[in-house]
């Protein structure tokens, strides 16, 4: 509990936050104000292009190791110019209509989601420099709550505000909203050891991975990466699908409980996940963690096998979400002990963006397996496909214990 008045992780948790809030002010909500002005389902479809750069990101992350804004530090200066940018932009979306200027209101999205996701570069390296070895766990865990919770405001609540203050208003508001971030940068402490910048863009580019792939067990350590969430992302990828479709339960009671309970129980999985690695060790937190994901896709085949019960739709809804909000804190703070301080940002964006490539595979599979096999074997399969991260785990815990040593040294 002492942890979460720490000033450190209290920044963390208004910068996750801040991180959070402008994703759905050009996906989600904006496709419904589109859809609201009567756009063309085509010009609707051609908008989701808009988050390309929260995907290639990495491109331009060795700017941001490499050079220093002059204001508060190596790392806050680039969020707080990131953010008052957002800001600016998120303003100028408020004032452009779609009926009269679509394509400025895309180009207005588009660099939204260039300087979202530069800011998210710029939180992630603060995130990783900032937070001492024992809170890591519970900085990780209030950044997933920070983040989930904006995307409710810019999402969920930014629609139902739009039917009584109107879509100006709503973006205005929740331009102000985002100075909660601006704060938080002014007030957040530096890092006490913000590593020294790259001497060139030479070095900027070629570093990251040259100091990377000096490591011992470095191939294996990417497959860990790679695999580690790969049955979480698995059986995931078709939940809403299958309480739908495959036990009969309406779009109302999927909304109410997958989306309603099941972001309370991340939430609280995440936190509690903190705590835990507070007195664990990282090691045995990923080991845990990472069973209790594999065990809880478990659920949704018993799930499968019973049928429609609203009682065993609760407990895996809430089982699956609380061990995935566990097993991400864990995760994110294994990628950060694995990031040098001189190369922070392009090195955890790299390694955030190959942990994300399992969840982009996995989808097409999954209606083919579902189309093939049925829910039940599906489900069971998902668990299968935990195992492979686990048992390399098992396998690196050496590697995984002394990065972690390394790191506290």
């Amino acid at each position: 509990m002492n942890q979460l008045l720490n000033p450190r992780v209290v920044t963390v948790l208004f910068l996750g936050f801040s991180s959070g809030l402008p994703l759905a002010l050009s996906g989600g909500t904006l496709q419904a104000w589109l859809t609201v002005e009567d756009v063309d389902i085509k010009t609707i479809g051609l908008f989701s292009l808009v988050g390309l750069p929260y995907t290639l990101k990495f491109l331009w992350s060795p700017l941001m190791d490499r050079f220093v804004v002059p204001i508060f530090g190596r790392r806050r200066g680039w969020i707080a110019l990131s953010q008052l940018a957002l800001i600016g932009l998120i303003l100028g979306m408020s004032v452009t209509s779609p009926q009269n200027g679509l394509w400025f209101l895309a180009l207005l999205a588009f660099c939204l989601t260039f300087v979202s996701a530069s800011q998210d570069v710029a939180i992630d390296a603060y995130r990783t420099e900032v937070l001492r070895e024992r809170e890591r766990g519970m900085g990780a865990a209030v950044s997933v709550t920070g983040y989930r919770v904006a995307m409710l405001v810019s999402g969920a609540l930014a629609l139902i505000l739009s039917e009584y203050l109107g879509w100006r208003a709503t973006y205005m508001l929740i331009a102000l909203i985002m100075s909660i971030g601006v704060v938080a940068v002014w007030l957040g402490p530096e890092p006490e050891d913000p590593g020294t910048p790259p001497a060139s863009m030479k070095d900027a580019v070629e570093g990251p991975f040259k100091e990377f792939f000096s490591r011992t067990g470095v191939w294996s350590l990417l497959a860990l990466i790679v695999l580690y969430k790969l049955g979480d992302a698995f059986a995931g990828s078709l939940t809403t699908t299958f309480l739908i479709r495959g036990v009969n339960f309406s779009v109302g009671e999927v909304g109410a409980i997958n989306k309603g309970m099941g972001l309370a129980s991340t939430i609280i999985g995440a936190l509690f996940g903190g705590v835990l690695m507070a007195r664990l060790r990282l090691f045995k937190a990923l080991l845990i963690f990472g069973i209790l994901q594999a065990v809880s896709n478990l659920s949704f085949m018993v799930l499968a096998l019973v049928g429609k019960s609203y009682p065993l739709m609760i407990f895996t809804i809430a089982f699956e979400n609380l061990a995935g909000g566990m097993g991400t804190a864990a995760f994110v703070a294994f990628l950060m002990i694995l990031c040098n301080h001189s190369y922070t940002a392009t090195q955890f964006a790299l390694l955030s963006a190959l942990a994300s490539l399992g969840r982009v595979f996995v989808g097409p599979l999954s209606g083919v397996l579902v189309d093939g096999m049925g829910w039940t074997v599906f489900f069971f399969t998902t668990f299968l496909f935990a195992l492979p991260g686990l048992v390399l785990l098992w396998v690196m815990r050496e590697v995984v214990k002394g990065t972690e040593a390394a790191n506290e040294s």
